[in-house]
């Protein structure tokens, strides 16, 4: 009697989910001799008139579920636990979380005795039992319980999205995400943070972001004991320690730990960049580096270090700065013993001992280890400098060097010398001065065995040995060793003298 009970009400809830409830659906799409497109559409006649939520765009077939999905939308959680406090916004939530303090499992399967706590679970435990092999992607072997969500998975193998912005182009497989995607263009932002006055498009994005004030990480590996407050990043982060990297990049070969991050990645073949700064017309490939740029525009820091006062942009920036005033370096190089505050760093280090040099410049033919080091050098040959200094009219090809040289204006010198009291403007000159009271010098020259303070200094004094020249004056022909000093040669064909003595006039 109670298996029966539970098998009308698996027929209702398919009725609900919007599957016909005489279709098998633990039979495999070839299966019951009939060959039929899974995507072709069935509909109930009493079904044609779903409920839509205004706000979010989904859909619902009883207008129960659309009540209950609204209080969503206005946070409204009416029913409260005595226990723990814990409020819920219906009531099948509330009995079900009352089991979780009570212990007790109502619901059993009468065919291995297992016991659940709601009706609902037992339900789709026993679709999992009679159902082995449920509805099956044909593309990838994937298999999926409910027919919607096996329309939904196989429109990422056939590349449909039928659901495009109007106002940007792009394209989405669902609808919900079409309506999550114009709210960007709307500006709307329903889910505030009561803790810091930041706003959300979607609840669980709020949910999500109020773990940074609570501190809560419920995500721990149990390989190095670092914790996250999604089970997403605790993956990611588990992907990293086993290597596997299952998404290649058909292009270049390189492989990902996430699909997204490969379509990020193909955007860089592609030349694909649909995101545009207003203010300045440059172009970026996720919507996150725009906002990162806008920053800029804006002058909006609102992440504070409470140490020294220095603001950033993103907190993930003044995560990685407070390392500077704690000192902590867990990432630790196996060959030289050098120890980095980010992994990130630690990887791109490593690549100074292995040689690869991946990304080329095609009119010099120097290589770097980042594509970042390849844009900024490719602005050598393009002579672009968009940075540009308001006080002296100085231009630069990047903000870091701008800001840097925005501290001769000021004269604002925070790094301070411990050993004679020089101070610096940048901690990595404080870095480099300090390396004179230590007499430290890590760089060797094979070819002599000079050493040197820094990796640049090394590279320099190797070409007096290879004799490699590569910066060339057009006017002359000559060429020399650094860049610096082609500069500095060509005022003579200039005649340009910009250091002028107050005193006596001569520049």
């Amino acid at each position: 009697m109670e298996q029966s009970e539970a098998w009308g009400s698996w027929h209702r809830s398919e009725r609900l989910l919007g599957n016909h409830p005489g279709k098998k659906v633990y039979e495999s799409i070839n299966g019951g001799g009939r060959d039929e497109d899974p995507r072709a559409q069935q509909t109930n006649p009493k079904e044609q008139t779903p409920c839509h939520c205004l706000q979010c765009g989904k859909e619902f077939i009883v207008r129960s579920q659309l009540v209950t999905h609204r209080t969503i939308h206005t946070g409204e959680k009416p029913l409260q636990y005595l226990d723990c406090g814990e409020s819920v916004n219906n009531l099948s939530d509330f009995n079900n979380h009352g089991t979780s303090h009570t212990g007790e499992k109502p619901s059993q399967s009468l065919e291995c005795g297992k016991c659940f706590i709601s009706k609902t679970q037992i339900i789709r435990y026993q679709l999992w039992g009679l159902s082995p092999v449920w509805l099956k992607c044909l593309d990838c072997d994937k298999s999926f319980i409910r027919r919607a969500d096996l329309v939904r998975h196989q429109a990422i193998h056939t590349g449909e999205k039928p659901h495009k912005c109007l106002d940007c182009g792009k394209s989405f497989i669902q609808r919900s995400q079409l309506v999550q995607h114009q709210a960007i263009h709307a500006g709307v932002r329903p889910y505030k943070c009561l803790d810091c006055g930041k706003s959300f498009i979607l609840r669980s994005q709020l949910v999500q972001h109020q773990a940074i004030h609570t501190g809560v990480r419920p995500y721990k590996c149990l390989d190095c004991g670092k914790s996250f407050i999604q089970r997403s990043q605790l993956v990611q982060h588990q992907a990293i320690q086993t290597g596997v990297r299952p998404y290649k990049c058909l292009d270049c070969g390189k492989s990902f730990i996430l699909r997204s991050q490969l379509v990020q990645h193909q955007a860089i073949h592609s030349g694909v960049r649909p995101h545009k700064c207003l203010d300045c017309g440059k172009s970026y490939i996720r919507r996150s580096q725009l906002v990162q740029h806008q920053a800029i525009h804006t002058g909006v820091r609102p992440y504070k270090c409470l140490d020294c006062g220095k603001s950033f942009i993103q907190r993930s920036h003044l995560v990685q700065h407070q390392a500077i005033h704690t000192g902590v370096r867990p990432y630790k190089c196996l060959d030289c013993g050098k120890s980095f505050r980010q992994r990130s760093h630690l990887v791109k280090h490593q690549a100074i001992h292995t040689g690869v040099r991946p990304h080329k410049c095609l009119d010099c033919g120097k290589s770097f280890i980042r594509r970042s080091q390849l844009v900024q050098h490719q602005a050598i040959h393009t002579g672009v400098r968009p940075y540009k200094c308001l006080d002296c009219g100085k231009s630069f090809r990047q903000r870091s060097q701008l800001v840097q040289h925005q501290a001769i204006h000021t004269g604002v010198r925070p790094y301070k010398c411990l050993d004679c009291g020089k101070s610096f403007r940048q901690r990595t000159h404080l870095l480099r001065h300090q390396a004179l009271h230590t007499g430290e010098r890590p760089h060797k020259c094979l070819d002599c065995g000079k050493s040197f303070i820094r990796r640049s200094h090394l590279l320099r004094h190797q070409a007096l040995h290879t004799g490699e020249r590569p910066h060339k004056c057009l006017d002359c022909g000559k060429s020399f060793i650094q860049r610096s000093h082609l500069v500095r040669h060509q005022a003579i064909h200039t005649g340009e003298r910009p250091y002028k003595c107050l005193d006596c006039g001569k520049s």
